[in-house]
């Protein structure tokens, strides 16, 4: 998913998008904003890693029992 898209999912224009920025900024400081991201990449990098191999783990499943199903029909 785009971030453009992200946006419109949530019809964010771009007044919107600098008062959520703003706001980040006063809350956390500045120093504090690239720590925040930072963990949110790695995060989302863990995720996505775990369904990938959840994925490989699936597809592996499924072509061992076509497997089985062939060498039990020859």
């Amino acid at each position: 998913m785009h971030l453009s898209s992200l946006f419109l999912f949530f019809n964010l224009g771009g007044p919107e998008i600098f008062l959520i920025f703003l706001a980040l900024l006063l809350l956390f400081g500045a120093k504090k904003i690239p720590e925040l991201a930072r963990g949110l990449g790695r995060g989302i990098r863990e995720f996505k890693d775990a369904t990938r191999e959840v994925k490989d783990q699936i597809e592996d499943g499924i072509r061992d029992e076509d497997e089985k199903r062939k060498t039990k029909a020859n």
